[in-house]
């Protein structure tokens, strides 16, 4: 009976089969947390707004998942962004440059790795630029530079908050000193929105690191981070070999962070929305000033007492 069902079951399937098509099955059906290595099913995800529903792990989500949480629904539209010169030092590596950007377009359907739409978030007028890790690593380049300056100048023409949700691995080393120069052209972007009076938050999502950090995503007005976010300018093994000792546990994550007074709160997801609008509401509503109150009339002066000639009054 083994040699039957072992043997000659699978030969006569086979045969059976071969010519049959294989139905197809979609490959990212399961998607494998990369905290607990569990695995979700795909629709599960989505409706956890990509958290893992095990252990909490905040995933790297993209632009446009950002637009539909954050900003009220309908309320949005994408800004036009500004076009840049493409590869202007001709550089090429491994592969060229423009090549490099090919890949990254047609992988993310975006430009470059900075996205920005103006909406309201709990009614109130936002801007909101948001950065996408899957486009070279969320690299700051001109374009990048040139997209986060043309959000400031929206959120100060119409008199909006300006947020910004930041997920990069610094400048772009295919621009050199093309893409330093944006660190000093989005911190002047910042000091504008600040001068204007109009609220700069940041929301710091996994990772962010080096120029973004060095640059506009630690100048905000309030600094929420998502859970678990790494957050530094050097990574954690190069801090380690220049100071030669050995870091703290959770080191540069959002938490640590929290603790020695580099970010004011760490958010949960599922909660960032609810803040963003009651933080909107406490810095962009005017304050209600009391009622003038009207002056007390002056009590009527007393009439003078004539004195008699004994001194008494009269």
């Amino acid at each position: 009976m083994n040699w039957l069902t072992s043997y000659v079951r699978p030969k006569i399937r086979a045969l059976v089969e071969r010519g049959t098509p294989k139905p197809e099955v979609p490959e990212n059906l399961w998607h494998q947390c990369p905290s607990c290595e569990r695995m979700i099913f795909h629709r599960d995800l989505e409706a956890n707004q990509r958290v893992c529903p095990h252990c909490s792990h905040h995933m790297r989500v993209g632009p446009e998942f950002r637009f539909k949480t954050l900003l009220d629904e309908g309320s949005w539209q994408r800004l036009e962004l500004p076009k840049v010169s493409v590869d202007p030092l001709r550089f090429r590596d491994s592969k060229r440059y423009t090549d490099r950007l090919k890949e990254a377009q047609a992988k993310t359907k975006a430009q470059d790795a900075l996205e920005a739409a103006q909406g309201t978030i709990g009614g109130l007028p936002v801007v909101l630029a948001v950065m996408n890790f899957e486009f070279m690593g969320g690299s700051m380049g001109s374009a990048v530079g040139e997209a986060f300056v043309a959000a400031s100048e929206r959120a100060l023409a119409s008199r909006a908050a300006f947020v910004v949700v930041t997920a990069s691995g610094g400048a772009r080393m295919q621009e050199g000193t093309l893409s330093l120069v944006q660190m000093a052209r989005t911190t002047i972007a910042v000091e504008r929105v600040k001068e204007a009076g109009l609220p700069y938050i940041v929301v710091l999502t996994d990772p962010t690191t080096g120029g973004v950090t060095a640059s506009f995503a630690m100048l905000g007005d309030i600094h929420i981070a998502e859970p678990g976010a790494v957050i530094g300018f050097a990574g954690a093994r190069v801090i380690e070999q220049t100071i030669r000792e050995k870091l703290p546990p959770g080191f540069q994550k959002a938490e640590y962070l929290l603790a020695h007074g580099m970010v004011d709160m760490v958010v949960h997801r599922f909660a960032l929305r609810a803040t963003l609008a009651r933080l909107l509401d406490l810095l962009l509503r005017p304050v209600p000033l009391p009622a003038p109150v009207e002056p007390a009339e002056p009590a009527p002066a007393a009439e003078p007492v004539e004195a008699t000639a004994d001194g008494e009054p009269g």
